[in-house]
């Protein structure tokens, strides 16, 4: 029991320390502008987002920046996405709608989408975002101004998550306390070890040469974690990746309820740790940290280090939620969050064994190979 509560207490105060320092240093989104102000083409892959498109686009043809052209590509949906989207890019020219060819063997849907798009584009930054990714008219001059402080190659934003029904909000938050405890920032920014290469491809800036110099889309065709192995192939090339908060300015609704929830995590969580193996691993590790606690509560001689690990475990998820503007009191039920966690990876595991999930009509097959870059 000694070693179970110490290896607990020990890996809480690891995960304390990195999310103190990187709530410290983390960049923020802010109101900006350059000094210069660059070409840049906004790249949207869509498929099946007749429910928020018009909004998502008007949003993104509302900012204050002036030099930018907007290109969606409807990846073959099944509703009225295309026609939607058309019937805006008539009344602004800024805006082009393409039709995406059929997904080729050896692709992924998106990496596909987005190659395709980077294509027919000519802006000296290019910015794939997602369709249900939504901009404050302030947000894209602050994302240059961003880009342009930090000289970076590659900025990956991660937008403020909008969470509504009671599953994205036990759930969706995790990954900011992952992003903030577990990958120490500065390491991101400055060390040139690969491994610790991390992005968020609901909106990923690049310059172009940087883009074309790791070779775009075609480097990660086939890999469901094509953010991630970007990331990493940025420092491989030498190149300066950053990573910035949304700070409200660019946010995101990532899924809509408990089914959308499971199914999107599980399909991405085993090729982020790897194996099978890797992810059987942080559940056990999960449940150790966050759940075992409230177990040693039964024996009187631990109870003070259970509350000790118990309230370190909801103070990293108050403090991740205060960051990222989620609902503080939420995290009184990290238990749940882990259960729900839990549930997913077994979903992940499922689908690893039965030939893989599928996700907007579509079967993908998993690859692990974003977690062996580097």
């Amino acid at each position: 029991m000694i070693v179970l509560v110490g290896f607990t207490l020990f890996a809480l105060l690891v995960i304390t320390l990195t999310m103190i320092a990187n709530v410290l240093i983390f960049p923020r989104l802010k109101t900006a502008h350059s000094d210069t102000m660059p070409h840049v083409s906004i790249l949207i892959p869509a498929r099946n987002e007749s429910a928020i498109i018009a909004h998502t686009l008007n949003a993104l043809l509302n900012q204050t920046y002036p030099h930018y052209d907007i290109t969606i590509l409807d990846d073959h949906s099944e509703d009225d996405t295309a026609s939607i989207a058309e019937a805006i890019a008539h009344q602004d020219e800024r805006l082009r709608v393409i039709i995406g060819q059929p997904l080729p063997t050896g692709w992924m849907g998106k990496s596909w989408a987005c190659h395709q798009l980077a294509q027919q584009t000519t802006g000296d930054v290019l910015i794939f975002t997602d369709a249900d990714v939504y901009w404050q008219p302030e947000a894209l001059a602050s994302l240059i101004a961003q880009m342009q402080t930090t000289q970076a190659d590659l900025l990956s934003i991660w937008p403020t998550q909008t969470t509504l029904r009671w599953a994205e909000r036990l759930a969706v938050p995790l990954i900011a306390m992952v992003i903030l405890g577990y990958l120490p920032l500065v390491m991101v920014h400055r060390s040139p070890f690969a491994i610790f290469g991390a992005a968020n491809g609901q909106c990923m800036a690049w310059q172009r040469s940087a883009y074309m110099r790791i070779g775009g889309h075609k480097a990660v065709a086939n890999n469901v974690l094509e953010d991630v192995t970007h990331a990493r192939l940025v420092k491989q090339a030498g190149l300066r990746l950053r990573m910035s908060d949304g700070n409200q300015f660019i946010g995101c609704r990532m899924y809509d309820g408990w089914p959308a929830v499971r199914d999107g995590f599980a399909k991405n969580i085993l090729a982020g740790y790897g194996s099978a193996f890797a992810l059987a691993l942080a559940t056990v590790f999960h449940v150790t940290v966050f759940l075992s606690p409230y177990i040693w509560l039964l024996w009187t001689q631990w109870r003070p280090y259970a509350l000790l690990a118990i309230a370190l475990g909801i103070g990293l998820r108050a403090l991740s939620a205060a960051f990222t503007h989620q609902r503080v009191l939420d995290s009184l039920l990290m238990p749940v969050s882990v259960l729900l966690m839990t549930r997913i990876a077994l979903q992940a595991f499922w689908w690893h064994f039965t030939g893989g999930p599928r996700w907007k009509g579509r079967l993908i097959q998993q690859s692990t190979q974003g977690a062996h870059h580097g």
